[in-house]
């Protein structure tokens, strides 16, 4: 069965974000729209009934010698609410008692009203929103509109006529509530659609980029190593993508070291067990042939095989030597003892050590060795294998009458050391492999007397001393390995 692909998508979860907010949004403005149009409402009734009780006033006095006119106030009472039946009429003394009132269904439940609203909207002549009590019903608040009673300059109470009888009120909130209940209800919903599917426009573009994210990813995953994400802009889901884009790069460096490294395995597999097979093999036949043929062989020739034998045996004893030595230096497991010493002395023992072979193969070997130098701190072990090492590739490949010629200097901070050999030289093409495993010059005679590992492992030994080595050569003239060191890190 084929999987949705927006199903639990981000897509889906933004769009029912998008509409629970807009549901509660929408429920909001409702209700404050509900709640201003009722106090606009009450404050339009007001505003244009506020005069209402100062004409009353003025047309009939409430009070007559101090005491209410009960009849003249009753008849222009029962007037105006003739007029308008939402009016309730009330008689205040100046303390808010209640004195008289003119209330449909005399449902009268406050003997007195606060007074404060009144004086207020007397002071601000009506011009402002103001609530007051509402005699019929305790702790709610109605519109109204008073004037105050004046006799002889003196304050006798207050005229307080409620511009929104309880009858009044119930037929018009339910018009009222009626009315915006379609209005609202239509002009909800449509806004809401409209909102929604705008809504849903918007995110549909902003999620793109995080959809082109999810193909480029998924494309990866499924094997296609050159997939990459388009990126256009820089906004954060444009440099997220150029951030996915180097990982992924950098996963299809690995992947492709990987390679080259499982390609150098089996090359090193290949190479090692022909190598070691080799020795063995002459190893092998010698000491079959001699135990064959012992007592028909001469003294002489019992003295060759057992030289071929230890001549083979110590190729392989080296290669072994040589492999072990290799693999700890590339594992990172040999640690650095360092110490000061004098390097122009190790130079001139080097050169001694290999004086001998040199008049053995009629090899000329010249050294220009500084006779002070400053210390340098080094491992002393490691540093004579490489030179060792390079002394030993220098004579294997000068031929007779040649010339091996070593020079050594201070150059600011680090010690630079020229060994140079003269002979066929090094083809160009083949500079770069030098120092890899079991590299051997194709042009040299005596490749077959080398292990190949010998430079790699100086090459190895020289980083770990934050040195460097390279290689010039010209093809048919010489050869030269330069080395520097520095002489404290």
């Amino acid at each position: 069965m084929k999987k949705n692909p927006y199903h639990n998508s981000i897509l889906l979860k933004l769009s029912f974000m998008l509409l629970t907010l807009m549901l509660l949004v929408g429920l909001a403005y409702v209700v404050i729209t509900a709640y201003a149009a009722r106090n606009y409402f009450l404050e339009t009734t007001q505003r244009l009934n506020a005069q209402v009780a100062e004409h009353l006033v003025k047309e009939v006095p409430p009070f007559n010698n101090g005491v209410v006119n009960e009849e003249a106030l009753g008849k222009i009472m029962h007037s105006m609410m003739a007029v308008n039946p939402a009016l309730e009429v009330y008689l205040l003394d100046s303390a808010g008692t209640i004195l008289s009132y003119v209330v449909l269904d005399k449902k009268v439940k406050l003997k007195s009203v606060d007074v404060q609203p009144v004086k207020k909207f007397i002071a601000d002549s009506g011009q402002f929103f103001l609530e007051g009590d509402d005699p019929r019903n305790p702790g709610k608040k109605v519109v109204f509109s008073s004037a105050p009673v004046v006799e002889n300059n003196a304050l006798l109470g207050y005229v307080y006529i409620v511009l929104q009888s309880e009858e009044y009120e119930n037929v018009t909130d339910a018009l009222v509530g009626s009315y915006f209940l379609r209005v609202g209800t239509f002009s909800f919903g449509l806004t809401l659609v409209v909102a929604f599917a705008l809504g849903l426009l918007l995110i549909f573009i902003l999620t793109r980029s995080i959809r082109k994210i999810h193909s480029g990813v998924k494309a990866f995953e499924d094997g296609e190593y050159q997939a990459r994400i388009p990126v256009n802009g820089n906004d954060e889901m444009a440099q997220l993508a150029v951030s996915i884009n180097s990982m992924a790069d950098t996963i299809l460096r690995n992947i492709e070291d990987l390679k080259q490294v499982d390609s150098l395995r089996r090359e090193l597999i290949a190479n090692v067990s022909h190598d070691l097979r080799s020795p063995m093999t002459v190893i092998h036949g010698f000491v079959e042939t001699y135990l064959m043929k012992k007592d028909s062989l001469s003294q002489e020739e019992q003295k060759q095989y057992l030289e071929a034998i230890l001549f083979n045996s110590e190729k392989l004893r080296k290669l072994v030597a040589d492999l072990f030595e290799l693999s700890k230096l590339e594992a990172k497991q040999v640690v650095l003892h360092k110490e000061p010493f004098m390097m122009n002395e190790l130079l001139s023992e080097m050169c001694t050590q290999f004086a001998l072979l040199a008049t053995q193969k009629e090899i000329k070997l010249e050294s220009k060795i500084p006779q002070k130098m400053p210390p340098l701190l080094a491992d002393l072990d490691l540093l004579s294998r490489a030179l060792h090492n390079l002394f030993d590739n220098a004579m294997k490949y000068t031929q007779q009458n040649g010339l091996v010629k070593l020079i050594a200097n201070v150059n600011g901070n680090n010690l630079e050391i020229s060994l140079s050999n003269s002979g066929e030289g090094i083809r160009e093409e083949e500079l770069p492999h030098v120092f890899d495993r079991y590299y051997k010059a194709t042009n040299s005679g005596n490749a077959h007397q080398s292990t190949g590992l010998g430079l790699a492992i100086a090459q190895k030994i020289m980083h770990l001393h934050n040195g460097s080595i390279r290689v010039l050569s010209k093809p048919g003239v010489d050869t030269t390995f330069l080395l520097s060191i520095p002489l404290r890190d």
